[in-house]
């Protein structure tokens, strides 16, 4: 399937908002789906999402510095410009926004957005600092597109949750939409970062999904108590070679803390290291698991 019309390659920010502004005023709806790139089919299926709820579907792809660590891999973050170009258009992109670091963060920058309560568990405790990037990039994102609706997946679900209450509360007019995770036959969520995983760490990676799994059937059979959930599958996963457990907690799905008791809407989360590689998943318990 083909776009109808070229997709448009856009670097300037001037240049976007003046495009997204003329779209506007001619009564167009715009869809924004933004990426780091280094496309898989979780990009793509937010993408048709966009694709369905617009007349004008934009995508940028920015590798965002503010919201990595001094240590994490921003240096080696996969990129491939020419092929994530290429699936967008075969997927119906209008537009690639593809800003330069000097676009988005140009000489005397010093204006950040900081989500507060949402953001202190979870990626927040292990990664300090990441959700004030992710926030202040989505915000000027937000700003520079002009979009009515941006899309999202739920396997970053603390990022999910970050950027709907930045849109609350700073009363920004646009709908954010989270779709669910898109994963590999055998349940791995995709992530642009597998492609890090050596043959035998891609194994030991399905101890994500497979938690999940063992975390829902504890719930199907009528457990609560969100510590015995916890323990068990962290005996699991440290049985899996080349695991390290960055953070395993069930969390309020609202307030994104630590709850002891199943009896409102939670989430499991987990980031697990594999060798050298940082993943993560979830699932929000009651909610279905596309996993088999």
């Amino acid at each position: 399937m083909g776009t109808i019309r070229p997709m448009k390659i856009i670097h300037a920010v001037h240049e976007m908002q003046d495009y997204s502004e003329a779209l506007r005023k001619a009564g167009r709806r715009i869809a924004f789906v933004p990426t780091m790139g280094y496309f898989h089919e979780g990009h793509l299926d937010l993408m048709r999402e966009g694709r369905k709820r617009s007349d004008c579907l934009v995508v940028s792809i920015y590798v965002n510095p503010t919201q990595f660590g001094a240590s994490e891999d921003l240096e080696k973050y996969p990129r491939n410009f020419d092929r994530d170009s290429q699936l967008a258009e075969e997927v119906g992109v209008d537009v690639i926004f593809f800003p330069s670091n000097a676009e988005m963060y140009p000489v005397n920058y010093q204006t950040y957005v900081t989500v507060e309560e949402v953001t202190k568990n979870l990626c927040g405790l292990s990664r300090p600092g990441h959700f004030r990037g992710v926030a202040t990039v989505c915000a000027k994102l937000f700003n520079m597109v002009k979009p009515h609706a941006a899309i999202f997946g739920k396997k970053d679900f603390q990022q999910l949750v970050t950027i709907k209450r930045m849109v609350a509360d700073l009363n920004m007019d646009l709908e954010i939409v989270g779709m669910p995770t898109t994963r590999e036959k055998d349940g791995l969520a995709m992530s642009s970062r597998n492609v890090y995983l050596s043959p035998e760490e891609r194994e030991s990676a399905l101890c994500l999904s497979r938690s999940l799994l063992m975390a829902r059937e504890r719930y199907d059979q009528g457990e609560r108590d969100a510590g015995r959930i916890l323990q068990s599958i962290k005996a699991y996963i440290e049985s899996v070679p080349s695991t390290r457990i960055d953070y395993l907690k069930i969390c309020s799905t609202t307030t994104m803390q630590d709850v002891q008791s199943l009896d409102q809407e939670s989430v499991l989360a987990l980031a697990v290291f594999v060798g050298s590689t940082r993943l993560i998943d979830n699932h929000v318990f009651g909610e279905e698991l596309n996993i088999r």
